[in-house]
């Protein structure tokens, strides 16, 4: 089985940053065991990384979001603690918008029969990125783990995995 892992936006920002998301950081140790299991096991790991410029307040999401977030260089913008240390060797998708388009590209040329999203935003760009991998990669097996994403909205990640689920993106450790 050609198995990918993709790790969403797992930043200082979304961590502990100015959009901190509560309990992104006990995410940490989750995440990182998934690394070191699909790396031990020679399936792929990838990460996106949001990626905004010192203009972001006069962005389109900056309009209805203005909390400036991974503006590119800053601290904030990194991959967090020992994530961001185990990250070497990976391909990055930076991304200006909550989904990547060049993740969606590559994708569509892969043989993965499996792809497991971990991350944050759960609801925004974890969700975002399970559908473009799903549009890519239409007969593979979409998995968005729970165990390893978090939101600062449960309501609205409830619903967003209500979504996956009816897209045919499982959504597994999932708290009912």
């Amino acid at each position: 089985m050609n198995k990918l892992l993709i790790v969403v936006d797992y930043q200082v920002d979304f961590v502990t940053g100015s959009l901190k998301v509560p309990g992104a950081k006990e995410l940490e140790p989750y995440i990182v065991s998934l690394i070191k299991e699909y790396r031990d096991n020679g399936d792929d790991v990838i990460f996106t990384m949001d990626t905004h410029d010192e203009d972001y307040l006069s962005t389109e999401e900056g309009k209805y979001m203005p909390t400036p977030h991974c503006i590119r260089g800053t601290d904030g913008y990194k991959l967090y603690g020992k994530v961001g240390k185990i990250s070497g060797g990976s391909l990055i998708f930076e991304k200006r918008a909550f989904p990547s388009s060049q993740l969606c590209f590559y994708l569509r040329g892969a043989r993965y029969t499996e792809v497991t999203l971990v991350g944050l935003v759960s609801n925004i760009c974890v969700l975002s990125n399970a559908i473009m991998a799903k549009a890519a990669l239409p007969f593979a097996h979409i998995v968005i783990d729970a165990k390893g994403s978090a939101s600062n909205d449960p309501e609205l990640e409830k619903k967003a995995y209500d979504v996956c689920e009816g897209l045919l993106i499982e959504v597994k450790n999932a708290s009912k």
